[in-house]
């Protein structure tokens, strides 16, 4: 795998899917982002961790690094190896003292154990190509979420799904799945195809 490392960036509230947040990871010597959806429950456990918080009684992912401690589990590092269809594949790479293993898991719980386990998270540079985009940020300005204004659905639409990233267009086809607007979705599909 050819390595990039991604730092946590932040998490905002999604303006494409009601009840979701996109969790922006930044490449570490680079200006690139990736936005990933992800719901609510995984959103609060990585935020949590980076405010520094410690809630009153263990959450899963606590229990997770707790239980992995106790019996000589590490957690080397994450890596997001795969893009299909605007969902990001990981992995987790474990090692306890005599053996290494790598376990599959959701990006979501991948990278809230990463930063309870201070392990690393690398991507690909094909991902980053795929699904990096490059907020152009002034020094001294606030630092821009990454937002996908919906295109206004008419005959031209695939005119304007043109001038979209691959990044916003991965995030229209969630929604569109989620809205259960197939119609819609086969477009988005089709143009995020014709990049590939």
């Amino acid at each position: 795998m050819n390595k990039v490392k991604l730092n946590v960036l932040g998490i905002s509230y999604s303006q494409t899917q009601s009840g979701a947040y996109a969790l922006v990871l930044s490449e570490e010597d680079g200006k690139r982002r990736i936005p990933i959806i992800i719901g609510g429950f995984e959103a609060q456990a990585i935020a949590i961790q980076l405010e520094g918080l410690t809630p009153p009684r263990p959450l899963t992912h606590d229990l997770f690094l707790n239980f992995a401690k106790s019996f000589g589990i590490e957690i080397l590092d994450v890596q997001i190896y795969k893009l299909e269809e605007g969902v990001f594949f990981s992995k987790l790479r474990c090692d306890n003292g005599k053996k290494e293993v790598f376990i599959d898991a959701r990006t979501s719980d991948s990278i809230a154990l990463a930063l309870r386990f201070g392990c690393p998270i690398y991507t690909t540079n094909e991902i980053i190509e795929k699904a990096g985009i490059v907020l152009d940020v002034e020094e001294g300005e606030a630092e821009a979420t990454p937002t996908t204004e919906e295109p206004p659905k008419t005959d031209t639409e695939s005119e304007a799904l043109k001038h979209l990233t691959l990044a916003e267009l991965n995030m229209l086809l969630d929604d569109a799945i989620s809205k259960e607007d197939y119609e819609r979705a086969s477009n988005i599909r089709d143009e995020i195809n014709k990049r590939s």
